[in-house]
């Protein structure tokens, strides 16, 4: 997914310097947020500001690549977005085709896994195709990015608590539910929780985001709109998430331990 010069003829960003190469989060998720906002104030139509953001992606994806994030999540299109004007909705499906279409070959290129969450099934049936696709042939990348389409927080606890319960009935067990339990039925049970939460435009929200994954996230809000997101403003928040003493609740000096109390994955 990297752009532009080759990595071995672009100058490294200054602040990739000051990272700490021990202390990476394993899974960043980012709330794209200000899109429209950024065209109004230029006067442009919204879906000019969705284009621009297509660069934004671009740069958060480099930049978790240089500094060994595992994974990379990003809130592409949620379930509310379906109250947009439907011209502006078929705007950004057409633009997430000629994405990820474009963008394919370098997926593979870099050893980048595609996967998606979200009721995929209500996308149009050609994105749904390619996506599939993409997920199949990417499917032995070294790091993943996730796309969050027609994707909700609490629809995916509903839809997982259904899963849960049909299972349950099938089986007989009227037994108390675990909190793992219900978590091996979200859309995507392998993929670790998020340790850092990004979102965009100064907005203090999560916007019904990965309610269930992000307990103990920490979160970094950017007074940035996302087309004008650069490499720079990711470092600047894994440089934050660093300051910070993550205790899970504990003491200080858990960070080296998830909630469970065992050791995290680097």
């Amino acid at each position: 997914m990297a752009h532009g010069p080759a990595p071995s003829e672009k100058e490294p960003h200054p602040l990739l310097r000051l990272v700490d190469p021990q202390n990476i989060p394993g899974h960043v998720a980012i709330i794209m947020d200000g899109n429209g906002r950024w065209a109004t104030a230029r006067g442009l139509p919204r879906i000019e500001g969705h284009k621009a953001g297509i660069e934004a992606v671009k740069d958060a994806v480099t930049a978790a690549s240089n500094l060994g994030v595992r994974n990379l999540t990003l809130y592409a299109f949620s379930m509310e977005n379906w109250k947009r004007p439907q011209p502006e909705v078929h705007a950004l499906f057409r633009l997430l085709h000629k994405f990820l279409t474009d963008e394919a070959h370098r997926l593979l290129e870099n050893g980048i896994r595609l996967r998606t969450i979200g009721r995929l099934e209500d996308l149009p049936a050609r994105n749904q195709k390619l996506i599939r696709d993409l997920e199949e042939k990417t499917r032995d990348g070294k790091w993943t990015l996730t796309l969050a389409l027609s994707y909700g927080g609490r629809t995916e606890i509903a839809d997982a608590c259904g899963a849960l319960l049909k299972e349950r009935l099938a089986a007989g067990n009227g037994g108390p539910v675990q909190p793992e339990e219900l978590g091996r039925h979200l859309y995507a049970p392998d993929l670790p929780d998020p340790d850092l939460l990004i979102r965009t435009s100064g907005e203090y929200r999560i916007s019904n985001f990965l309610l269930w994954q992000i307990a103990y996230a920490e979160l970094v809000i950017l007074d940035v709109l996302w087309p004008d997101f650069r490499e720079q403003h990711f470092y600047e928040a894994v440089l934050d998430f660093q300051r910070r003493d993550r205790r899970y609740g504990g003491v200080s000096g858990a960070a080296a331990r998830g909630p469970s109390g065992k050791a995290r994955p680097r």
